[in-house]
């Protein structure tokens, strides 16, 4: 027997850091996201095989666990991945007891081997969610509430879990600490003129919501504000209207985290605007083309001096068609 699931990855538009405290946000899937696929088949070994790979087939994790506990098989070398793995496992065994048991009552009586394979769409240093993909397509496997998988291993506000589960937009925001989120649309007449360029390196989120956490304090009159810039971004009509929102929403992000904008660190004298999505400092920025054409963009960014923590340079440029998921298209 074989089965297949499927989830999108994810970008952060607006209301980065302030969503974990009750801010609207405005998140988006990405055409490219990842496959899980489960096999089974009879055998005396009660065995799951696990095997991950990149964009490329290149296989970057490989491991087998006995299905019983999920026990490492060898012990030897178990790489951090690896390990982090069968915390996911267990944590998911915990929300579903049957859990890879074939529907037997115990454990031990469970027999056969079962074969996953999971295939990331993009590079995993890119930042689109090669972890909120993989908690999704487990869930689905699996039968489980994906938002208390979410919160037994990485933890976090949960709209990239939300994204992979959806082929439109969605305005996202948690009320007591649970998601609750609704499909909006946001394809401007100017999206052509909108970019998504990678900066070379990828973002620690939690150390960016541990900087947040430290700086915010107790000033939370700020959640509504930015709840206003996304709907201000969500109905920006034009990309002047647009490059307005940009720029308060990061004076406002960078204000509260002491953080300079990506604009200023990387791009000081572009006439358009650069949005940080998600964790500042790494992964993606939104940039709106000031320019006639799409080419001269892509020439500037070219001659931009790549600071040396960002050692691959601006080499991504994808359009909006090409990032965002859209079920229209």
């Amino acid at each position: 027997m074989s089965q297949s699931f499927y989830g999108h990855g994810k970008l952060l538009l607006t209301g980065e850091y302030f969503v974990l405290d009750g801010a609207e946000a405005l998140a988006v899937p990405t055409k490219l996201g990842q496959r899980l696929s489960v096999k089974t088949e009879e055998s005396n070994h009660p065995t799951l095989h696990w095997k991950s790979h990149d964009e490329k087939g290149k296989a970057w994790l490989d491991a087998a666990f006995a299905k019983s506990d999920f026990s490492f098989l060898s012990e030897n070398d178990v790489e951090e991945s690896v390990q982090f793995l069968q915390k996911i496992l267990k944590a998911t065994r915990k929300l579903n007891p049957n859990f890879c048991l074939d529907g037997t009552s115990t454990p031990e009586a469970s027999s056969g081997q079962v074969f996953v394979e999971t295939h990331l769409e993009f590079p995993r240093k890119w930042g689109l969610g090669s972890s909120s993909t993989l908690i999704h397509c487990l869930s689905e496997w699996a039968e489980v509430n994906p938002f208390e998988l979410l919160k037994m291993t990485f933890g976090g506000s949960g709209y990239d879990l939300a994204c992979a589960g959806v082929d439109e937009p969605i305005l996202y925001r948690l009320a007591d600490g649970e998601p609750i989120w609704k499909t909006c649309e946001f394809l401007p007449t100017f999206a052509e003129r909108l970019f998504f360029v990678y900066l070379g390196k990828k973002q620690n989120s939690r150390e960016g919501i541990r900087r947040y956490r430290e700086m915010i304090g107790s000033n939370i009159s700020l959640i509504d504000e930015v709840s206003q810039l996304t709907n201000a971004f969500l109905n920006a009509k034009t990309q002047k209207d647009l490059e307005y929102v940009i720029e308060a929403h990061e004076r406002l992000v960078g204000a509260t985290v002491k953080l300079p904008r990506a604009k200023d660190l990387y791009f000081k004298d572009f006439e358009g605007e650069v949005k940080s999505l998600g964790a500042w400092g790494g992964d993606f920025v939104l940039m709106t083309n000031p320019f006639d054409e799409q080419r001269e963009l892509e020439k500037y960014i070219s001659r931009r001096l790549v600071p040396n923590s960002l050692r691959e340079g601006f080499e991504t440029i994808l359009s909006y068609e090409e990032m965002i998921y859209s079920k229209s298209k």
